[in-house]
């Protein structure tokens, strides 16, 4: 690797970090925040501002791909994801002066909502910018190892935004954290941008781009171009369908679902599972590497066929091996402790709710919901129809209550004592209020979460070096953007919702893998029946 080519990835990469660590202190401090500035609004405005926050972090990253896509392939790599880069850098640092609503009323929350936004579509324009660039730089034989780098951004920009985080925490305390302190690492980000800026500043235009355009050979119109012509069009379905839509909910299982499950599921405490993610992902980060690097060799697509086929049959196994690890007593429990909520199957509810403001007000909706919240696995047993939901565990029957029909203040109470009976029936027949810290095996744990970062690392490591190979140098990155950004942005961000509303529907905790898996399954047929073999394809075309 030539001093240019080390330069080429570390402003690359770095960059993408700087990115990640604006994109995650939202949702990092998204409690705060919200305390900040949708304390005094009203319910209707607060769902509105909820959705719109939702779209940014999600719905609008494909938008960005399209818009700085198009941009890319007809100006240059390097000017978009300079602009990308600022537009997240500047919109983040606004947040850290933005004046909160007892300041400025109503007209906070909506520049809030708007910076969001903001960093949504940059977000969408980054990740495909910089893996063309360091695609177009790197010699033949080598495009997976030099991409790989841009996949542990992801996981870089996370740790950094929790370390600077911690860092202003520890520093000032938490009551002067939740005043003003969180304001300072959104402050800190116009550093981090700075020196983004000079770095990517001294870096030159990608040769193929350059090439392309000393020969006059650029797309006109690279959207029209990628995806009104059928064969194109063709590629970037196979790319979603067979490659990114199976990434995407790979990696959101492996780094994201498994502390959740941690927990909300197997409640760990939340400072313990974060350190054995931590742990994991220390060692998982550089299997990115390595799996990249190995694709270079034995190719893009057996690798990730391989990590779609494991993840597939593996995940509901290494679910179950977290749960006999980091929570025996739960799992003794629910083995010899069935619980069953009988309720009318009318009148349950598929509680998908990805915004969080849906109320589910039914009583078998009252009844799952808390259970699956509980990590109590429960059957179901049909009722009378328009019967009221009642839970039995063992011989004691707890009855649910219809909240629509209540008060807000009532339907409180009725929770109240209902999660009180319910709790109280199931702690007395084993259920853990949380995880034993003497009884969990910290080694055992590491090493589960270990290989869910290693199937990670076998579908994340080669796909930026795939889907720059699968297209043109004129249409890359429009075309290779879109599918990466519909893929994790939807496949993957409504993976903890769907999973939660398929656990609190079947009963099971284990349910919600079902999602992962389908699509790791579909992509894993889509790649063997459509997807060709890319590392030895010349891209200079």
């Amino acid at each position: 690797m030539t001093r240019e080519e080390r330069k080429v990835i570390f402003a690359s990469s770095l960059g993408t970090v700087f990115e990640w660590y604006d994109f995650y202190l939202y949702g990092s401090l998204a409690g705060i925040i919200s305390k900040q500035f949708f304390a005094g609004v009203n319910e209707t405005a607060a769902f509105i501002f909820a959705l719109l926050a939702f779209a940014a972090g999600f719905a609008v990253r494909p938008f960005g791909a399209l818009v700085f896509g198009r941009l890319g392939d007809m100006v240059g790599r390097k000017y978009t994801f300079l602009v990308t880069i600022m537009l997240m850098g500047i919109s983040t640092f606004i947040v850290g002066v933005l004046p909160n609503y007892a300041a400025w009323g109503i007209a906070s929350p909506v520049i809030l909502v708007a910076l969001r936004l903001l960093q949504g579509l940059a977000l969408g324009g980054e990740y495909g910018g910089a893996a063309t660039y360091v695609a177009e730089h790197a010699p033949e034989g080598k495009r997976g190892a030099y991409t790989a780098w841009i996949q542990t951004t992801a996981t870089l920009g996370f740790f950094l935004s929790l370390a600077v985080i911690l860092i202003v925490r520890l520093g000032i305390g938490e009551t002067e954290f939740a005043i003003w302190g969180w304001r300072v690492p959104f402050l800190a980000s116009l550093g981090l941008l700075g020196i983004s800026l000079w770095i990517r500043l001294t870096l030159s235009e990608s040769p193929m781009f350059r090439k392309m355009k000393a020969e006059g050979k650029t797309s006109k119109a690279p959207l029209k171009e990628a995806f009104g012509n059928w064969h194109n069009v063709r590629l970037v379905l196979v790319a979603l369908f067979g490659l990114v839509a199976g990434q995407a909910v790979i990696w959101y299982t492996g780094q994201f679902y498994t502390l959740f499950f941690l927990t909300q599921t197997l409640k760990v405490d939340s400072v313990t599972a974060n350190l054995l993610v931590a742990g994991a992902l220390v060692i998982g980060t550089p299997m990115l590497v390595v799996s990249g690097t190995l694709s270079d060799r034995i190719g893009r697509k057996p690798i990730m066929m391989a990590g779609f086929l494991l993840s597939a049959l593996l995940f509901i196994p290494l679910f179950k091996t977290l749960t006999h690890y980091a929570n025996p007593a739960l799992e003794s429990a629910q083995a010899r402790s069935p619980v069953t909520v009988v309720a009318d199957p009318q009148r349950c509810s598929f509680q998908f709710n990805p915004v969080g403001t849906a109320e589910f007000t039914r009583s078998c909706d009252i009844a799952k919901s808390f259970l699956a919240k509980a990590s109590v696995t429960y059957s179901n047993e049909a009722a009378p129809p328009g019967s009221v939901a009642m839970v039995r565990v063992g011989a004691t029957e707890i009855r649910s209550f219809e909240g629509a029909l209540l008060s807000k203040a009532d339907a409180v109470a009725a929770h109240n004592e209902f999660s009180k009976a319910v709790g109280a029936a199931v702690r007395v027949a084993g259920y853990p209020s949380k995880a034993d810290p003497a009884q969990i095996n910290y080694p055992m744990v590491i090493a589960t979460l270990a290989v869910f970062m290693s199937l990670v690392a076998m579908v994340y490591g080669p796909i930026a070096a795939t889907l720059v190979e699968m297209f043109p140098t004129r249409i890359r990155y429009s075309a290779m953007s879109l599918p990466y950004h519909i893929g994790n942005g939807w496949f993957g961000g409504f993976m903890p919702t769907m999973a939660f509303a398929l656990v609190a529907t079947t009963g099971d905790m284990y349910a919600g893998i079902w999602y992962p898996i389908i699509f790791a399954a579909i992509a894993f047929v889509v790649s063997a029946l459509f997807l060709r073999e890319t590392k030895d394809d010349v891209i200079d075309a």
